[in-house]
């Protein structure tokens, strides 16, 4: 009698390596490469399904830390060899993990490709705003003013902004989450739930070229700061006593204030994850005047890139019968039928 067995749920030690995890004590990528490898058994992801794929910098040793199969690509590439594995192998589930340099510099032309192309993956971007692995100098996310070994004057570019690149490249899903924050998971679940490219900008802490740099907000006693969306509930921060709300008369959106848990009555926003235009305020929203925007910012999905070109494929390809010599005759070939001449 056959009998069969009982898979055993994975958990997050199934997801570590044997190998040494060489970044700077204290880096901000520990606390990411926990949180996903907890993730991984929430989600009822299987180490043999999933390849995790990178290109150049501190975030992309990332595959050598996940018992999964993975790829240290070149920089800024990894998402053209994501698009390789993905349409070789749809059903594999594939995580690319870039940088601010990697994604938005090198990069930024394969990333905004694979976004309109809502190839099904998850983009995680480790956004320090400072190139870490070549020693410090400024990147595309560097705030202006910033002093580095290769503007030792200050920055005089005004910096980009990932989540409001990837919505403007045809992202499907965009969200925010910080390095050591508890909801990481959840962000992280909210994008491989979502079929489609999604976006992930995570808040990384450089120890060694920009510590605290993302303090004023992430720091324990600026938490008042943040604002956590959730889909269908109001957007309030700093303990409820603030809210988002829209500015009619100049179509943006401003702060108000929250008396004794009111916020219908000062017109707080209820978060619509599929609602774009909002989304496009929010991934614009200046960071001083208003809370940081956490969470899941927008999530609309799509028809998929690979499961058009697997569509395409079967159809062009029905009804027909595989023949490799008819092809490998075809067009531009000839047969010789004159024997040679004998030398």
């Amino acid at each position: 009698m056959n009998e069969i067995t009982t898979i055993k749920p994975s958990s997050p030690k199934d997801w570590e390596t044997d190998q040494e995890v060489r970044w700077c004590p204290g880096c901000g990528d520990y606390a990411i490469l926990k949180a996903v490898q907890r993730t991984m058994p929430e989600i009822g992801a299987t180490p043999e399904n999933t390849v995790f794929i990178s290109g150049i910098g501190c975030s992309s040793r990332f595959p050598y830390y996940m018992e999964t199969y993975g790829f240290h690509t070149i920089h800024g590439r990894a998402p053209a060899v994501a698009t390789g594995v993905k349409l070789a192998n749809p059903d594999l589930d594939v995580w690319i993990i870039t940088g601010d340099g990697d994604g938005l510099s090198i990069g930024g032309n394969h990333t905004m490709h694979l976004l309109r192309r809502n190839l099904n993956c998850q983009v995680l971007l480790f956004n320090n705003e400072i190139y870490g692995l070549t020693k410090g100098q400024y990147s595309p996310t560097s705030r202006e003013g910033t002093r580095s070994p290769s503007t030792p004057f200050g920055s005089v570019d005004h910096p980009a902004k990932p989540c409001a690149y990837a919505l403007g490249s045809g992202a499907r899903f965009i969200a925010r989450g910080i390095d050591v924050h508890k909801n990481l998971p959840s962000v992280l679940k909210a994008a491989h739930a979502h079929q489609g490219a999604a976006f992930v900008e995570i808040f990384q802490n450089c120890i060694v070229y920009n510590d605290d740099v993302f303090a004023p907000f992430t720091e324990k006693a600026n938490a008042g700061h943040q604002l956590w969306l959730e889909d269908g509930q109001p957007m309030l921060f700093a303990g409820g006593t603030k809210g988002i709300a829209l500015d009619i008369q100049r179509l943006t959106l401003k702060t108000v204030d929250v008396v004794e848990g009111d916020w219908r009555g000062a017109g707080v926003i209820v978060h619509n994850v599929a609602n774009r235009a909002i989304a496009h305020m929010l991934v614009e929203m200046p960071f001083g005047p208003f809370p940081m925007a956490l969470g899941v910012l927008y999530d609309d999905p799509a028809p998929t890139f690979e499961s058009a070109v697997v569509a395409q494929n079967a159809a062009a390809s029905e009804g027909k019968v595989a023949d490799l010599q008819k092809l490998v005759s075809k067009g531009q070939t000839w047969m010789v039928e004159k024997e040679p001449h004998a030398i």
